[in-house]
């Protein structure tokens, strides 16, 4: 199975459709706390190209992007296998 990581925040509504879509798949993730001018929030910045937006979710090391872009990878069928990896 993939190593999936997702930096969030809270009260943050994408966070929370992003990691649920992992649940409802049944794929464990790692959960990075990442609030405003944290060096959590600074590191998912730098890996992800410099987006910085919550969530931002990382398949395998690979920078996938946020929530809207984790639902397109689902609805054109491509999230399955980079999650099987």
């Amino acid at each position: 199975m993939a190593k999936i990581e997702i930096y969030v925040q809270d009260f943050c509504g994408y966070c929370a459709r992003a990691k649920a879509l992992f649940e409802r798949k049944g794929v464990a993730f790692d959960e990075i706390y990442a609030p405003n001018g944290s060096a959590a929030r600074a590191e998912a910045m730098h890996r992800s190209g410099g987006r910085t937006t919550v969530p931002q979710i990382f398949i395998d090391g690979q920078a996938i992007g946020g929530s809207d872009d984790l639902m397109a990878l689902d609805r054109a069928g491509k999230l399955d296998s980079l999650l099987a990896a």
